[in-house]
């Protein structure tokens, strides 16, 4: 919800199988497997060149047919069909775990069905961080999934280990990595250091911003960091994914006329707050983020946007809203020109209590 005011002139990792360890396995494996296979199922691939290493990587909770096809695909069997059937004549269909697998092309089906059976060596776990949250509360929610201190994460992030190509300067702060980890669940093997971690995510976000494409935005004279500033906006002023297309467009209708953004959002951050109503004093601090006293977007974002935020602010639609209000339970909110209408809206809201 945003306080208008009335306009005025302005200026799947997981595992590491050991080779050695397969090949001792898989000695082991045709002997205690010799009844399950025909002569068809250990005839290695006529098509590929047999010994090759390659990676395959299984992702938590694939099936034994989708291992089988990634195994196909990788060219380390030659049948996912019946590597499939001895998984299941064999009763291991539950016991084939996720991970990154070192295997080689041409495998025999008894010699893969070991090294998953002798189970990973490195451990993997899952780490999530919330869409929305400001950097600090993002190493605190990466903290509280690893074994990482707030201050060893910073200090990461600080110590030039952890690099972005959205950062313009060499970070002097933590601020100055605001809105650049992207959002999602990750997994990591355990012993993943704090900047591999940070790194990801950092990677991540550079790219979902580079699979975008910013012609629309950049046309408006806007740098592709103002645009992860906007989207952070947006991130935080919605819960709807139908409206962040809309919002995007009040941001862009706003800037173009000169006008002031005047949004919530961005006061709350520069009081380092949330979930709070906004008195009118408040609306007066002074801070180069609140969008009540400054014109144009705050100099870094405010929280860490998803895609659909970054989707909207790249490419706008074409609207004349320069007002937007809360008017439903879910979230949803209503667009409009007009200041009247706007503020009809918002005593509607009020007296079903939607906000304070």
């Amino acid at each position: 919800m945003t306080s208008f005011e009335e306009p005025r002139n302005r200026s799947v990792l997981a595992v590491v199988v050991v080779l050695a360890a397969l090949a001792g396995l898989g000695l082991a494996g045709k002997a205690m497997f010799s009844g399950l296979f025909s002569p068809t199922d250990t005839t290695v691939l006529a098509t590929a060149t047999v010994g090759v290493p390659v990676t395959v990587e299984v992702p938590a909770g694939a099936s034994a047919r989708t291992i089988a096809s990634l195994l196909q695909e990788a060219d380390v069997i030659p049948s996912a069909r019946n590597f499939e059937q001895a998984v299941e004549d064999g009763g291991y269909t539950q016991r084939l775990g996720a991970g990154r697998y070192e295997l080689t092309t041409g495998m025999a089906t008894e010699d893969v069905i070991a090294a998953f059976l002798a189970g990973p060596a490195f451990e993997t776990y899952r780490i999530t961080v919330r869409e929305g949250l400001r950097i600090g509360e993002v190493l605190t929610e990466i903290s509280n999934q690893t074994s990482y201190s707030e201050v060893e994460l910073e200090e990461a992030l600080l110590s030039g280990a952890v690099q972005s190509s959205l950062l313009e300067l060499p970070p002097e702060s933590l601020q100055d990595w605001e809105g650049l980890l992207f959002p999602d669940t990750y997994e990591f093997e355990t012993d993943a250091s704090a900047a591999s971690i940070l790194g990801k995510l950092a990677r991540t976000m550079e790219s979902r911003v580079q699979s975008i494409d910013w012609t629309a935005w950049t046309d408006r004279g806007y740098t592709i960091y103002e645009g992860l500033v906007a989207a952070s906006i947006i991130e935080a002023e919605t819960k709807v994914d139908a409206d962040r297309p809309d919002v995007a467009s009040v941001i862009v209708n706003r800037m173009d006329a000169g006008m002031p953004l005047q949004i919530d959002a961005t006061v709350l951050y520069a009081m380092g707050v949330r979930g709070i109503g906004l008195t009118l004093p408040d609306l007066e601090v002074e801070s180069p983020y609140n969008t009540y006293q400054n014109l144009g977007l705050p100099p870094t974002p405010i929280g860490g946007p998803r895609l659909a935020s970054l989707e909207a602010i790249a490419d706008p639609p074409e609207t004349d809203y320069i007002y937007y209000v809360l008017t439903a339970a879910d979230g949803s909110h209503s667009f409009t020109a007009d200041y009247n209408q706007f503020l009809t809206w918002k005593d509607q809201a009020k007296a079903e209590g939607l906000f304070p």
